[in-house]
Formats: structure tokens, sequence, C-alpha cells
């Protein structure tokens, strides 16, 4: 298979910049016609039925990029920080970073200082500084400091500065576990209003964790799909929602996922038959999902492993006929974008 295969064009004004309001994002429901195809994600308790199980993911998004200077000499360096390994310590992505090799000290704010060190198993990196990563000691432990220095790590497409406004627009209304460096998007268009008309009519929800890494910015370089390697992800799904998820199922109710995050930690969970840990799972056509039977998605990017999960589940042809309507009705792309309800189908 292809990298190519999940390819197509998007036009640069399509891709969303700033969100709309919460509830109020268009939304393509892949299995209908007519008026009925294009919605608003304030009509999904229209869309569901009495007895389905919407499953959340409720990663909290930190402030995870920071600005330093290198010492000596100034010169300024980005660091994101993508996974805590000790009580002062985390591996980081650097840029640029043959400013940031082994041994280089940054200064953050007086009283805060990270020194550049090793990181087990990982080759020098070369003249130009490798792919950026690198682990950082801090002076003391930087959580505390991520409210007055950190920034919110906005993708790369989002082509501004964060703003104040991000802090909460860029955050799920239920997230409560913080560790990712990226939102689970398609939680975004939900709000505590939406969730409760849901619950009204008998659509309740549970909540997993997956903290959304560094693989979000990853893109997929190999031309064969099956040589790409996806970024391990740590994930938890709480006793409670294991247990609503078989209750759900015995009932003859459907396991709504929100977001593909959703997706790769029920899935996951299920080929590797726990409750926790981390996964690395790669999920493209030809998969056999085993939990989630709808899914509510956003639109991704093109070669991405999400474009690809989303094309196993409601197969490729359907995924990308439907994405270049999406573009003709003038839908809004990416994290800050418009949303799809999928249900499973697979390719022929």
């Amino acid at each position: 298979m292809l990298t190519d295969d999940f390819d197509y064009e998007l036009p640069e004004e399509r891709i969303a910049q700033r969100p709309a309001p919460r509830g109020e994002s268009r939304l393509l429901v892949l299995d209908a016609e007519g008026p009925d195809r294009h919605r608003r994600v304030r009509d999904l308790s229209a869309l569901l039925r009495p007895g389905d199980l919407l499953v959340v993911n409720d990663t909290r998004v930190i402030p995870a990029r920071l600005f330093a200077r290198r010492r000596p000499g100034g010169g300024r360096v980005e660091l994101l920080l993508v996974e805590k390994v000790g009580p002062r310590t985390w591996d980081v992505l650097a840029r640029p970073g043959r400013k940031a090799r082994p041994g280089t000290v940054l200064d953050l704010a007086p009283g805060l200082a990270a020194e550049m060190i090793a990181r087990p198993d990982d080759p020098e990196p070369g003249p130009g500084g490798g792919d950026g990563r690198r682990r950082a000691r801090f002076s003391e432990p930087v959580e505390p400091w991520l409210d007055r220095l950190g920034h919110v790590p906005l993708p790369p497409y989002i082509r501004r500065a964060d703003e104040a406004a991000d802090r909460e627009t860029y955050q799920t209304v239920y997230a409560r576990s913080p560790g990712a460096i990226a939102a689970p998007t398609a939680g975004l268009h939900l709000t505590e209003e939406l969730l409760a008309e849901l619950a009204g009519r008998g659509i309740e929800t549970a909540a997993v964790t997956l903290h959304v890494g560094i693989g979000t910015f990853r893109p997929v370089t190999a031309d064969l799909v099956h040589e790409h390697r996806m970024e391990r992800e740590r994930y938890e799904i709480p006793e409670e929602t294991a247990g609503r998820i078989a209750a759900t199922r015995a009932a003859g109710g459907r396991i709504v996922a929100v977001g593909t995050t959703v997706v790769r930690t029920l899935e996951g969970a299920a080929a590797a038959g726990a409750r926790a840990g981390a996964t690395d799972l790669f999920i493209v056509p030809g998969f056999r999902f085993r939990v989630v039977d709808v899914l509510l998605t956003n639109f991704h990017l093109p070669r991405s492993t999400l474009l690809m999960l989303v094309s196993a589940f409601a197969g490729r042809e359907r995924v990308l006929a439907a994405y270049r309507e999406a573009i003709r009705e003038g839908y809004r792309f990416y994290s800050y974008g418009d949303a799809m309800l999928v249900e499973r189908r697979g390719e022929p």
C-alpha cells in the first residue's frame, strides 16, 4: 500500500486558523444523503441512538512549548516537552537541533535553566542537528513554570502565534489528566450542554486517557505505508469505562469514539489485552476493529496516519470522496476545523 494512496489537494484557505464556537462547526454525516448529509455538531443527539456510549479522551494539553537562550551566545532555542522521564528530566524536541547538542545549557528564565544530556541508545546528532530529539535536565521541576513560560503547542499549519484564548479553545471541556502536547481535536466541538442533551436521550459518556504525543507532528515520509513506525503513546482505560463498554455491547448499543485517539486507545487495549500501558498501534486499511462502531472525527492532513485510520474505518475511496465533497462545500479542515460522523465499514 502506497502512502500516495492517501493524498489529496487542499486549498490553503480551507485550513482553519481559529475555531468556530463550540457546537457550531459543520458536520458531514458520511452515511446520510441529501440535506441530512450536511449538519452541525450540535445535531449530534439526533444522529446517535439511545443506548449508544460516547467515549471521550480526557487528556489535558500542557503549555509544552518553551523558548530559551543558549549559554553562551544567547542564540534562541525552542523546546517542546515530549515526555517526562524523571523528576527534573524530559525528552524534548529542540529547534534548531544544532544549538542544543548534549552539554549545551539553555536559560529559560531567572532561576530556571536546562542542560541537554544524551538520550540512551541515541546516536550522536549529525552536523545538521539530527531530528532535534534531545533529553533536557532542568535545574528544578519545570511544571510550576509552565503557566507563566509555556505556550500552547499549536500545530505548525496554524500560521500564527498562540494567543491567550487558545488556552481554552485548544482544550476539551472535559480535559482532566495533564500530559498531552496536542489536543484530541474532535472533542473540541463538544459542549457541556450538548453532553447533557445526549445524556437526556440515553446516550451516556465515558472517558479514557491517551496522552497525545510527538507522533501527531510526525509526517509519513516512507513511500510504503508499512514502513512507517508509530510513536508510542501512554493510555489508560478506567475500570468503570471498561465496564460501561461491555454493558453497552451486551445491550446492543454502539461504541461511539470521539476522535482517532479514542480509537487507538480502545483498539490498542483490545489488541494488547491491557487497560493501561503504551500503544504504537498503526491502523491502516485491512485492520480488524474489535470495539468501535461509530467515529466522530475532524478532517486530517494528506498522507497522515490519522487519514489512514479513518480510511481503515470507513473505506479509503469513500473517505477521500467525502473529503473532496467537503472541500467543494467549503468545510474547514484540521485541528480547528469541521467534523465528520462515520460508521464503521472498511474497504470492500
